[in-house]
């Protein structure tokens, strides 16, 4: 009978993780584990061991693992028709997706480009705000992003990217952007007066601002507040450029309402939305568009005026099936007043966590929580930089529990069925680690 260690020796000789260092699994020093089911807010790994998953797998489970509502959908889905071409072809899964969407969007935006992930979504705004400057003769290839922002790993969502050390390597390979700076970390006055500079001297030249709202995910989680949104609509108003709002992580109630930007009151020229799209079970993207962009593209002939960018599986229906599941839970439950109730035992429970001398930075907006561990005064490099992350990604598996710091930012992102119980039990865990960390540090010092 195979074994959990046989699974693990089988994956290290075939497969190549993402957003990993290959060589910590070979030495051990962070541990793979095999999963063999999902429920709820865990996963169960082929040795038994139950994980609660603090970060729902990347920030895209909302209704938890091996959901049965949205499972029985996708299988019924399944035997029905699981892809066709989408050029020149539909299907009822995507038109009621396309629809549904709509309606529960930042008013104006009234056309759906499908994709499959998140990073595909960003590339098709670009492009898409790109294109339309250029179709009325104007060649302005300056696209502005803030400072710490994110936006994923292909080359052009990269490069509107600022997380260094996704992007430092491929530096040579990306177009050179214009950063702005993020009002996470400066006022929000001097963020928007920045902005109004960037664009003055680079007017004619900007196409577009793109901007995660509210939350800089994995920017360390940087928060900001609504009313900068507000500043940017008018800023790319005034000086005639598009907004791309990505909404990639904080869509789907994640920052308490069903889209950040409905928070400020704002609408978006262009939106990115994905992960939570389906309820973690399968990848696709949509970018959204006002139909003022759409219509432009609409009337050209065929050729290089036209927006011919493509995926193979372009709404795909398993997975328009699965996000019309996960739909159907927001309608038929009332899940963003449930996440408020949770967000207040969170709230709680961080409260405690203020009272450690290595924490600082405590902040929540919605269903994402955040800190940071700091034990840089210390002197200890064991508990500083990559070593603090496996330290603290050892620690927590170790306690049942998934966390993936962002350096020494430690956050959650739990499924929205997560328990008040859960929300202790995690809480509890977390709290030993940071004491374990600090009483490691104490022995060394």
């Amino acid at each position: 009978m195979e074994t959990h260690d046989d699974l693990i020796r089988r994956d290290l000789a075939v497969i190549w993780h993402p957003c990993s260092q290959m060589s910590e699994y070979i030495a051990g020093d962070l541990p793979l584990a095999p999963i063999a089911s999902g429920e709820g807010a865990w996963l169960v790994g082929t040795d038994g061991r139950r994980y609660l998953d603090a970060i729902s797998s990347w920030w895209v489970n909302l209704f938890g693992h091996a959901n049965k509502y949205i499972a029985s959908v996708v299988a019924a889905q399944a035997h029905a028709l699981e892809h066709c071409i989408f050029a020149g072809f539909t299907h009822k899964q995507a038109i009621r997706l396309a629809e549904r969407i709509i309606k529960i969007a930042p008013r104006g935006l009234t056309k759906v480009f499908f994709a499959d992930n998140g990073s595909a979504a960003v590339e098709v705004a670009i492009k898409m705000a790109f294109h339309i400057f250029a179709n009325r003769g104007e060649q302005r290839e300056i696209i502005v992003s803030l400072a710490g922002g994110y936006h994923g790993e292909t080359l052009g969502a990269l490069a509107a990217g600022d997380v260094e050390i996704y992007r430092e390597t491929y530096a040579p390979l990306l177009f050179k952007g214009v950063r702005a700076k993020s009002p996470a970390i400066v006022s929000e006055a001097e963020a928007l007066d920045d902005l109004r500079r960037i664009l003055s001297e680079n007017k004619g030249k900007v196409c577009a601002v793109i901007a995660e709202p509210l939350v800089q995910c994995a920017g360390a989680m940087a928060m900001f507040e609504p009313s900068y949104l507000c500043g940017l609509r008018s800023l790319c108003d005034e000086f005639g450029v598009l907004w791309i709002a990505d909404e990639i992580a904080t869509g789907f109630g994640r920052t308490g309402a069903m889209f950040a930007c409905d928070l400020a009151g704002v609408t978006p020229d262009l939106m990115t939305l994905s992960k939570g799209l389906t309820g973690g079970f399968l990848p696709l993207a949509l970018t959204l568009a006002r139909a003022e962009i759409y219509d432009e593209f609409a009337r050209e002939s065929y050729g290089a005026r036209s927006f011919l960018h493509s995926h193979s599986y372009s709404g795909n229906p398993l997975a328009c099936a699965a996000a019309n599941a996960s739909l159907d839970i927001f309608e038929n439950r009332d899940v963003i007043g449930d996440n408020a109730k949770l967000g207040a035992a969170i709230d709680r429970r961080l409260s405690v966590l203020r009272g450690f001398s290595c924490v600082s930075g405590v902040r929540r907006r919605g269903m994402i929580a955040a800190f940071e561990a700091d034990f840089a005064e210390r002197g200890d490099s064991l508990l500083q930089g990559r070593a603090l992350t496996i330290k603290i990604i050892n620690e927590s598996l170790v306690r049942g529990i998934i966390l993936r710091p962002l350096g020494n930012t430690i956050y959650i992102m739990p499924p929205y069925i997560i328990t008040a119980a859960e929300i202790d039990l995690l809480f509890d865990q977390i709290e030993d680690i940071l004491k374990t960390l600090e009483n490691y540090a104490a022995k060394r010092s």
